[in-house]
């Protein structure tokens, strides 16, 4: 079930992204026959597992906008957890019995009810007494399933959270540095707490479940355990946890601390819960805490250290933030060099200087942070520069906070995009490159243009330097570019980010050519409006790509960096137009797989459910009573067997059934 969900989110995300693409961006990613595929495979997932999660392209998501939230009542008071920051003390709780030791994620904690196995309500904890009715939002979470295969009443307990990831590319949208989110979890409540939910689904809030309240007619044997391993298999992401007893719950603790670094969510401590549900149940509660859980909260460890330098980092936006350089620290188990002073105005309250006595801190454990200056000094100069491109930079002062911009539009710093469409996955494909990765690599001018990226072995020191990125990532990034060297015409040419030349078109464009590169490169306005599904405005956008002498140079010296394989494939395209649909058990081919790469390499299309698209179903049982079978009969599908398809990819020739 969960390699299912899994292939079922992938597949969400780039339905998602196509979509988005197409109608926003005036650009395409695929055609529309790769879109209704994917789109097809998708819903047979769908019918099959009984799930379908939020976000879904099969869904009508119906954007509403509210005047207020309505309150409402919880049947039982929510009450908080007891703490404690004394690791044995955990060990004591547990008195002999198993636990389960979770994150304690920071966000906004969120009650979800289904009937009949679709989403009738969320609810936010409020006071504990009363929450606030956020069912419409909840609808849009990114990874709430709005239906699920249990059909009985049920009832779980959760965590909204924004992971840190999605917080910092939203906080980088936004120019004026006092209109900034201060943490995930401000973010998240005034995200989920939206009276128009279209703004709840651009934030990407995730749900992760922590406690299973009611399911009507399952038995869990007792166990919390096998609650949380029900939800998954009902398409729910759980809280993660380990499961411990008094033995082994400090060495429990210290593996998720030394996992706080690399936690993309949220966390402020850990949550301790009882395994046994009937015994939880014995203990009862105290007016404040249920007895059978307590939280772990993390001590802050404060250091003291040399500030060394300011490094000034430029941004997407053209914001040029100070980030404090200093002696290094050991922190929460990981050793820290550097953290963000945010814009001038905070840099002058410590009032910073090279050589003075500071001390740092990790906020929430993660984010390092400087908590005060010993020594003040204050004589760091504002940059007239930008560190990037060289242009003049201007200080901008919104409500008495004073930032730093580069005022040059074409600065390097403003393009990240380019160059994560260049390493992404159907493009050079290179693993280990982030969005935030590679836009800390261009601040420290060590890329500026795209070929740069197959060159950064000559700056292995300063890389390895670099918070979070060590040897081993290094050598993981090194391995996956000396990968992405053996590359095609299409990927190439696709990466370069050309206006409306998507995946499909340049499949199309290197196909028309022979897959032969300097061919692709030269090809005039006439010769691209003769390539089927070229139009005017696609072809004007490419040859003004080649016709400029710096983006011809930015092609020519990324060809340099790649071998490329030009090979043209052997096909025969006598399928093509048609769509296949494959169901039931196999006798020739290996498996379903097999027969769709030979349709596939025959110019034909496989969908994973019938629709009035498809051209033909292939199913060995010819009579038999499924639904594809009897979707087939309805919409008057030929129905063939494998000896008959196996016949016409051999001999080319598609004969009448």
């Amino acid at each position: 079930m969960e390699d299912k969900k899994s292939l079922m989110k992938e597949k969400i995300e780039i339905l998602n992204r196509a979509s988005k693409a197409y109608y926003q961006d005036a650009e395409e990613m695929m055609s529309n026959f790769e879109y209704d595929k994917l789109y097809d495979e998708l819903a047979a997932l769908e019918a099959e597992t009984g799930m379908i999660l939020a976000g879904s392209p099969t869904q009508n998501v119906g954007y509403e906008v509210l005047s207020d939230l309505p309150k409402e009542r919880h049947p039982e008071r929510m009450l908080s957890l007891d703490k404690t920051k004394d690791r044995q003390a955990l060990a004591e709780w547990l008195a002999g019995q198993k636990g389960l030791l979770s994150w304690k994620l920071d966000g906004l904690t969120i009650v979800l009810t289904y009937e009949e196995g679709k989403l009738v309500k969320a609810l936010t904890r409020g006071n504990g007494d009363v929450g606030e009715v956020i069912t419409n939002n909840a609808r849009v979470f990114a990874n709430v399933p709005v239906e699920i295969p249990h059909k009985g009443r049920l009832v779980l307990r959760g965590e909204a959270v924004i992971k840190y990831s999605d917080f910092e590319k939203i906080n980088a949208s936004i120019g004026n540095a006092d209109a900034k989110y201060k943490n995930p979890r401000n973010l998240c409540s005034g995200s989920v707490r939206q009276l128009n939910n279209r703004i709840t689904a651009e934030r990407n809030v995730n749900f992760f479940a922590f406690s299973l309240v009611e399911a009507a007619g399952v038995d869990f044997a007792g166990s919390r355990q096998k609650q949380m391993m029900w939800l998954c298999d009902q398409g729910f992401d759980v809280v993660e946890y380990r499961m411990v007893d008094a033995e082994n719950v400090v060495d429990a603790v210290g593996y998720f601390e030394a996992a706080v670094a690399d936690n993309d969510l949220p966390s402020d401590g850990l949550v301790l819960s009882l395994d046994d549900i009937d015994y939880s149940r014995s203990l009862g509660t105290t007016a404040k805490f249920p007895r059978d859980s307590i939280a772990f909260k993390w001590q802050d460890q404060v250091a003291e250290t040399t500030l060394k330098e300011i490094e000034w980092s430029a941004s997407r936006t053209g914001l040029i933030n100070p980030v404090a350089i200093f002696e290094p620290v050991e922190l929460e188990g990981t050793t820290v060099s550097r953290a963000s002073v945010h814009n001038i105005s905070v840099m002058r309250d410590l009032k910073l200087g090279l050589g003075d006595t500071i001390t740092v801190y990790k906020a929430n454990m993660i984010i390092p942070q400087i908590a005060e200056n010993l020594t003040g000094s204050n004589d760091i100069e504002v940059p007239e520069s930008c560190p990037v491109c060289g242009e003049k930079t201007t200080v901008k002062n919104d409500n008495g906070v004073e930032t730093l911009y580069c005022t040059n539009e074409a600065c390097l710093a403003k393009q990240i995009k380019r160059f994560t469409l260049f390493v992404s996955r159907d493009a050079m494909n290179i693993d280990g490159l982030s969005e935030a990765t590679i836009e800390k690599l261009i601040a420290k001018g060590l890329i500026r243009e795209l070929a740069d990226l197959f060159a950064l072995e000559q700056y292995r020191e300063q890389i390895t330097a670099m918070e979070g990125f060590g040897e081993k990532s290094f050598e993981n990034l090194a391995s996956s570019i000396e990968k992405a060297r053996d590359t095609t015409p299409e990927r190439l040419l696709y990466s370069l980010g050309i206006p409306g030349i998507g995946v499909a078109n340049a499949k199309v464009i290197i196909k028309a050519c022979g897959r032969k590169w300097d061919k692709a490169a030269a090809l005039t306005r006439e010769e691209l409006i003769e390539i089927d599904g070229i139009g005017e405005i696609m072809a004007d956008a490419y040859v003004s790509y080649f016709d400029d002498e710096a983006k011809r140079k930015e092609a020519e010296d990324v060809r340099a960096m790649v071998r490329l394989d030009e090979t043209e494939e052997e096909t025969a395209d006598f399928l093509e137009g048609k769509t296949f649909v494959i169901t039931g058990s196999l006798q020739h081919y290996e498996n379903r797989d097999a027969l769709k790469a030979e349709i596939q390499r025959a110019g034909g299309k496989v969908a994973g459910s019938v629709s009035a698209k498809t051209a033909y179903l292939i199913n060995n049982d010819l009579q038999s009573t499924s639904g594809k079978n009897k979707k087939a009969k309805e919409l008057g599908i030929p129905i063939i067997d494998e000896e008959t398809i196996k016949t016409w990819i051999e001999t080319g020739v598609i004969e009448d059934v």
